[in-house]
């Protein structure tokens, strides 16, 4: 469907844009802007899309032409990212509008032999805990002085909003030298009590390897390290944590449990025992987000969360290889600032933030919500 409010004359066949003073296609990323949209879709043969409010909306203009693609994006490309869209099919960067104005992160590529882009809009202003809406146990994984944070969650579920908010806490409040390692950059971050450096892959440093070998070396106290995509990267964020840095990763699972599988799928079977060890010893808490449709005025999402923080019951498990029994171990855990899906949804409904349709539709197990926006608690039962 068309949003119904948009008029935007798009005039892409007018051949004197490049004499202008932005890219012709800016005027579609700022019509995602405008509308505060979160993503710009463009695809050969389709007119321009957006997604607001969860769902893909078709722009009203003309379907854009695959000559017409080539001329609205190759201007914003460097020789370097053309190469790597020729080469493999596809390449990553920021893009930004006006003066910082507004970032996206954006992934150009080809599918059935021609040209479409899918574009993040991510927020220039680093929120913090309060305004994402965060729990306040948060603020207690910025404190480590070493070990591993893994945010755990689906594409789009706002993990790199949520580091960056934790990042940008300890920036304001501690003298450290904070290093992230990012394929693209998304939030910049301005050098306050602590020093922040941040490197892009492909453009500041040739490789995720090396800039993951090199970081070691650069003194940090904190290192994020992206997405944890494959052995090499985890091992390498393992690395960092046992050597005395606080890591901060990314990975995509479902909940804070079944974060611990997810990381030892990247590992033959043969590796797990000692993955599961370093875990148990390097890693301090698992934080699981997902973003739920919100009720409060002019706010579309909140984040619901899962918070697991490894203590002696939680290191236990991991090495026993009773995962299943992690889920009793975080809600048994609320006094050290543990929180389930159930509670937190059950807080967000309390709050008015969302409503409690919304919150069964997201609940892992609707009938244990249910009790517990009654006041009713279901006991853990023992866990070793």
């Amino acid at each position: 469907m068309a949003l119904a409010e948009m008029e935007m004359e798009m005039s892409i066949d007018d051949r004197g844009a490049e004499n202008r003073r932005e890219p012709e296609v800016n005027k579609l990323f700022r019509a995602v802007m405008t509308h505060q949209g979160s993503d710009l879709h463009l695809k050969a043969g389709m007119p321009g899309m957006m997604r607001f409010k969860g769902s893909i909306h078709k722009m009203n203009m003309p379907p854009i032409s695959q000559e017409q693609m080539e001329r609205l994006l190759f201007p914003i490309l460097n020789e370097s990212q053309k190469h790597v869209l020729e080469e493999k099919g596809g390449v990553d960067f920021a893009y930004v509008i006006g003066s910082d104005e507004c970032r996206f992160r954006v992934n150009l590529f080809k599918q059935r032999g021609r040209l479409a882009l899918v574009a993040r809009r991510v927020n220039t202003n680093i929120p913090s805990f309060k305004k994402l809406g965060l729990p306040e146990s948060i603020e207690k994984l910025c404190h480590y002085e070493q070990g591993m944070v893994i945010l755990a969650g689906v594409t789009g579920s706002g993990k790199s909003t949520t580091i960056a908010s934790m990042l940008e806490y300890m920036n304001e409040r501690e003298a450290l030298h904070i290093l992230t390692i990012e394929d693209p950059i998304e939030f910049v971050f301005f050098d306050k009590k602590s020093i922040v450096n941040q490197r892009e892959v492909y453009l500041d440093v040739s490789d995720w390897h090396t800039a993951l070998k090199h970081a070691v070396r650069q003194d940090p106290d904190v290192i994020l390290v992206g997405e944890m995509r494959d052995q090499d990267t985890f091992e390498a964020g393992i690395h960092a944590a046992e050597t005395g840095h606080v890591v901060f990763g990314t990975i995509h699972a479902s909940s804070a449990s079944s974060t611990i599988s997810r990381i030892l799928d990247l590992f033959p079977s043969s590796m797990h025992k000692a993955v599961r060890q370093s875990l148990a010893f390097n890693l301090k808490a698992v934080v699981a987000q997902k973003l739920v449709p919100s009720i409060l005025p002019g706010v579309q999402r909140v984040p619901t969360n899962e918070i697991m923080i490894v203590n002696p019951t939680i290191r236990e498990l991991i090495i026993k290889e009773e995962d299943k029994k992690l889920s009793d171990a975080i809600k048994i855990g609320f006094l050290e600032g543990m929180l389930d899906f159930t509670e937190s949804l059950t807080r967000l409904v309390n709050i008015g933030s969302i409503d409690k349709v919304t919150a069964l539709e997201y609940a892992p197990n609707p009938d244990q919500l249910k009790m517990a926006l009654k006041g009713i608690k279901v006991a853990a039962p023992g866990i070793l």
